[in-house]
């Protein structure tokens, strides 16, 4: 199984929903980068479960606690381990081992790739659990980011078909720091109040909705990324469909490009005050794989929660016969309010890598 990604910044994440920690290692921070805690435990915050009747009521402290790579609050540029330490399991809602595989989770999969020896308790390895050192590694990776211009923010784009305002609409400089501090970030106030209507609809029926989250990033520099295997695309994308329940991303206008001519689909070029700029940018920031200097915007599809109340069809492993299903326990009625900070988290981890690749053709 692997669990590692980078090769700038290599980063390794362990431990399972229901065990006693979970964890990353991050190597490749640079050395005297002053770690800002209260930051930290903010992100950690957004994404942690029970702030709200929109998200699951697990309770969870989510205190990270720095094993190596950190003296004195400043990173001493060796690898870095964090764990986070697991306090609000209910195992016994997960039964004693896998019988009833739960649709679309990865209780059938996961099963047959190991044998029958993988931790099931509440999705194990496979579980929304682990993205919680992700964003430990991903804040503190956007705090070096920060300091030289870098910014990432994300919004809801959509749920259940309800549709917010795009990044697209807005010009480079507009701050949207406002949108960490919000239950469900959104740009438009009023279809935030229709999605959580939609979601508190769904949770009444024992049911769950999906959607979108766009991502921006913004103060990155022409040049980053490379062609083919090592684009931009292709390193924010990886470490996108780790995050579980992401099903599709799109960069700039996406799938509108499938209408366009290639005379409206083109980002016309002209200079600004020394800096060149496109005047649109339907191609998200990035030709032939490598940033030109305008934000990179991106949108995930993240599909509706599969763990829900409703009865449902599946098959008892054991058995291997046909069966029914009501899953029980604490579930997330929509994941999109706590994937925002998780998205973000990647990409930050994502602009490192190809940040630090970059730094060594210099």
């Amino acid at each position: 199984m692997s669990n590692t990604f980078g090769t700038h910044l290599r980063l390794s994440i362990f431990g399972q929903s229901h065990g006693e920690a979970i964890g990353v290692t991050v190597d490749g921070l640079p050395a005297g980068l002053k770690i800002d805690m209260e930051q930290l435990l903010f992100e950690l915050g957004r994404r942690k479960p029970g702030r709200s009747g929109l998200t699951t009521q697990r309770k969870e402290d989510d205190m990270p606690e720095f094993l190596s790579g950190v003296l004195n609050g400043v990173t001493t540029g060796q690898p870095l381990c964090l764990i986070i330490r697991n306090t609000g399991m209910h195992s016994s809602d997960y039964g004693d081992g896998v019988d009833l595989a739960r649709p679309s989770h990865a209780d059938y999969t996961g099963h047959v790739r190991y044998f029958g020896f993988e931790d099931w308790r509440g999705g194990g390895s496979f579980s929304g659990r682990l993205t919680a050192p992700l964003v430990a590694a991903g804040t503190i990776c956007g705090q070096y980011l920060e300091a030289n211009g870098v910014h990432v923010e994300s919004h809801i784009q959509s749920v259940y078909g309800i549709r917010d305002r795009s990044f697209m609409e807005f010009p480079e400089e507009t701050d949207f720091a406002c949108l960490k501090k919000m239950e469900l970030p959104v740009l438009d106030e009023a279809a935030g109040e229709k999605m959580q209507q939609a979601i508190r609809e769904a949770a009444a029926e024992g049911d769950s909705v999906g959607g979108e989250v766009e991502c921006r990033i913004t103060g990155l520099p022409a040049g980053l990324g490379a062609p083919f295997f090592d684009s931009v695309e292709s390193c924010i994308s990886q470490l996108m469909f780790s995050i579980p329940g992401v099903k599709g991303i799109a960069f700039g206008s996406g799938s509108d490009l499938a209408g366009m001519r290639g005379s409206q689909a083109n980002d016309a070029m002209r200079m600004d005050h020394g800096r060149v700029v496109t005047v649109t940018n339907h191609a998200g920031g990035i030709n032939g794989g490598i940033t030109n200097g305008m934000p990179v915007i991106f949108r995930l599809v993240i599909r509706p929660t599969p763990s829900i109340a409703k009865t449902q069809e599946t098959v008892s492993v054991r058995r291997m016969e046909n069966a029914e299903l009501a899953i029980r326990g604490r579930h997330d009625p929509c994941i999109l309010s706590r994937a925002a900070p998780v998205v973000e988290a990647m990409a930050k981890l994502a602009v490192m890598e190809l940040w630090k690749e970059r730094k060594t053709c210099l």
